[in-house]
């Protein structure tokens, strides 16, 4: 290059510019190099007592010596020239035009001052100068007393002024794109980083704007697939989610935060990239991986956090960070450190008063969360899973075109289904359509769905009508302690009771709470003991409450099975949860403003305090002879069977502890095992009635 500049010069032709300014560049990080070498100390890692430490360093700065000739003073009074050159030169030195461009507006955006972009200067090109970086390395030991003193000498500045730039309420901190770590003392190169790995580069190299150029870490979202009228069963909710966020950014509001916690895949990205579309805003999300696919750190993310309140606060935009337990987690593990939120609490309830910009954030769990942390966001939204009316609405405009009726009823009673689970399954399918009969489709979408839920621990999709009533279902079949229509036509009008229905198995107790939603025209909540028991300290505490909660949220009657298991007398505990469980639920119970149904087989040892808190207790008994009879003529109509004659009915009256559960399991042997006749019909019911535990007489045809 020299050689071209003089032979330009000799002709008086104009040397390019581009040539130029390499020459300046390459004259700035060698005065830096030698700055570093010299007088700060790096001499003594590159030259030891028998050479050069670092030979490609050396070579670079042309102080190689032949083997076997080398002296170690000979080598320090040469470097000590070579800087003394460079300083007097110095003034041919200068930053690529480009970096000058890119530094000038991240300043202009974030509010640096010369120190500051004097700072970052020198980070960007000791992260893409090989020179530069090899130099850096050299200084060991670094604290942040030392790091001042290196910037002060390397950069030829203010020694206040550069403690003050890479302080915490420094502009560069505050901005996010410099960490100063204070535990990290090894060399200058690990001392100070950048916002992201790709950030170095991008200001060296691109002449993007500054967004793009944070892509990795900070990243516009596309369109969602859904609307708010897809969250109708928020509805309460986003009455006031919706115009808090309008007015907070009309007015330019600070210390926006809210925050939506659910289950995962349960739409709250979806939620959010509506909110975002309706309300006519860009939606920025903090990346949890960069574009290598690598994940960032929660220090990383908020870092990148504070830099997007910097860089979007005269935008009209919000700020998505998924994941936020990465950043708040409060729980306690042995050999686990603090989260990045629980190290720096003082400083983390500050941004979150003082962020610009409103932002949204998300968790799959919110039980690790400090409660000091969530006091300090303005709304905090659970998102329940998409049940009843809104989950048919999703799978018609999804795979309404995939799925025949049968698809689709066990679609709708699978409790634990996330819309994302149904979303990506439809991806699938869609995605090999064409090579798939037509009939095949919703076989193979319930495929992909039950070995998701299956995976997740959950129960696999229902055979279909869970909670549909068997054929000819008739109050009149129910031997009830009082009359159940009166009942439920009381329970109708008021919309609320709670009910304890007690009773031998088969007596037809769940089956009165489906006829009694049916009734009340809402869906039905079924939970059973399994749904609810956790082996883990207070996670059955926390499940009963979600039960209650997600009922109450849907307006459904919520039927809990084998309830005994919950409402054992305390005083016969022989542990502490077993206490706490009783008390859980009977808090729930007394403040359930809907309709509660408690099934049991076993009311003898409920809890006291539990049977006051029930409005009415109904006992479910075994049939009554003319109920058995009225119910054995139904099914043997619907068999198609012959007339019974009255000896059949003498023996159907003997049975005293026949229940409706006993047809039903009758009727289903039928379809494997037929009956022909009302007296093979009669001793199927025998043979059911002979195995129960109070079977008292031996029952068979004279």
């Amino acid at each position: 290059m020299e050689v071209l500049m003089a032979a330009n010069q000799r002709k008086n032709v104009p040397v390019p510019t581009a040539i130029l300014e390499a020459k300046a560049y390459e004259a700035l990080v060698r005065l830096w190099v030698l700055r570093l070498v010299v007088p700060l100390g790096g001499i003594r890692e590159l030259a030891a007592s028998y050479g050069y430490r670092h030979d490609d360093l050396a070579e670079y700065l042309d102080v190689l010596h032949e083997e076997g000739k080398f002296d170690r003073k000979l080598a320090k009074a040469d470097l000590k020239n070579k800087h003394a050159r460079a300083e007097r030169r110095r003034k041919q030195s200068q930053l690529p035009s480009r970096l000058i461009r890119n530094i000038d507006r991240c300043a202009q955006l974030l509010g640096w001052n010369d120190t500051d972009k004097a700072i970052i200067a020198f980070v960007v090109l000791m992260e893409t100068d090989l020179w530069l970086e090899r130099a850096a390395s050299l200084i060991e030991d670094v604290s942040t007393a030392r790091l001042i003193e290196v910037l002060t000498v390397v950069l030829d500045l203010d020694r206040d002024q550069v403690r003050h730039s890479i302080s915490p309420r420094g502009a560069l901190a505050e901005s996010g794109f410099l960490k100063v770590d204070p535990r990290l003392t090894r060399n200058l190169f690990s001392k100070m980083s950048l916002l992201s790995d790709e950030l170095a580069d991008q200001l060296r190299h691109s002449d993007a704007d500054l967004l793009h150029m944070l892509r990795d870490v900070l990243a516009q979202t596309g369109p969602g697939t859904l609307t708010l009228q897809d969250f109708d069963h928020l509805r309460d909710s986003l009455e006031l989610l919706h115009p808090y966020l309008k007015r907070s950014l009309e007015n330019q509001a600070c210390g926006v935060n809210i925050l939506i916690h659910g289950a995962p895949g349960t739409g709250k990205t979806e939620l959010t990239l509506a909110l975002a579309q309706d309300l006519g805003c860009d939606l920025f999300e903090v990346s949890s991986q960069n574009e290598s696919g690598n994940g960032i750190d929660g220090g990383a993310r908020l870092r990148a956090f504070r830099a997007a309140q910097s860089l979007l606060r005269q935008r009209k935009a919000m700020i998505l960070f998924d994941e936020a337990e990465d950043v708040f987690d409060g729980s306690w593990q042995y050999g686990k450190s603090k989260s990045s939120a629980q190290a720096q609490k003082a400083w983390m309830n500050r941004l979150l008063e003082t962020n610009s910009v409103p932002s949204i954030w998300l968790s799959n769990d919110v039980e690790c969360m400090d409660p000091a942390f969530i006091r300090r966001f303005d709304i905090v939204l659970e998102m329940p899973l998409m049940r009843g009316r809104q989950r048919e609405r999703l799978l018609e405009k999804t795979c309404g075109d995939l799925i025949d009726a049968r698809t689709k009823s066990r679609l709708l009673d699978a409790h634990d289904l996330a819309p994302a689970v149904i979303q990506r399954a439809v991806r699938v399918v869609r995605a090999v359509q064409e090579d798939l009969p037509a009939s095949r489709t919703g076989i193979a979408l319930e495929r992909l769905i039950e070995s998701t839920l299956t995976a997740q621990g959950h129960a696999p999709l229902s055979a279909g009508q869970v909670d549909t009533l068997p054929a000819g279902y008739n109050l009149n079949h129910i031997a009830a302690d009082v009359d159940l229509g009166e009942v439920a036509e009381g329970i109708v009008q008021a919309r609320t009771g709670r009910i304890c229905l007690y009773g031998p198995p088969g007596t037809g107790k769940t089956a009165f709470g489906r006829w009694l939603a049916h009734r009340m025209n809402v869906p039905l909540h079924a939970r059973k003991v399994s749904d609810i028991v956790s082996p883990y300290v207070g996670q059955t505490e926390r499940n009963l409450a979600r039960v209650f909660r997600d009922a109450a949220a849907e307006g459904a009657v919520l039927l809990l099975d084998e309830v005994d298991s919950f409402l054992q007398d305390r005083q016969h505990a022989h542990h502490s949860w077993e206490v706490t469980a009783v008390n859980e639920m009977l808090t729930q119970m007394e403040s359930y403003q809907g309709v509660f149904i408690a099934s049991t087989n076993l009311m003898d040892g409920l809890d006291q305090a539990a049977l006051r808190r029930f409005d009415l207790k109904v006992k479910f008994g075994y049939l009554r002879p003319a109920q058995a009879w009225e119910l054995f003529e139904a099914n043997c109509r619907s068999l198609g069977l012959p007339e019974t004659d009255g000896a059949v009915r003498t023996v159907l009256e003997r049975m005293t502890n026949l229940t409706p559960g006993d047809f039903a399991a009758v009727i289903r042997q039928h379809r494997f095992r037929p009956l022909d006749s009302d007296q093979a019909l009669m001793a199927a019911l025998e043979a059911e009635c002979r195995i129960k535990k109070d079977s008292r007489n031996p029952l068979g045809f004279l």
